[in-house]
């Protein structure tokens, strides 16, 4: 005999909808963060290469 949870109807869809939300705002959050570091990274490049590298011309 196999058994199941006894859920009200509607219930699945609000599980999905709050689940969606953490996920869009874990995504998001993830998201700023890398774009912080991606920024970071190319100040620091351009540091570097203004003050250590000049062009070839």
């Amino acid at each position: 005999m196999n058994y199941k949870l006894k859920t009200p109807k509607g219930v699945e869809e609000t599980v999905v909808k709050g689940y969606t939300k953490i996920e869009e705002g874990v995504v998001g959050t993830y998201k700023k963060i890398e774009k912080g570091a991606v920024d970071g990274y190319k100040k620091i490049e351009k540091k570097f290469i203004d003050t250590f590298l000049e062009k070839d011309e």
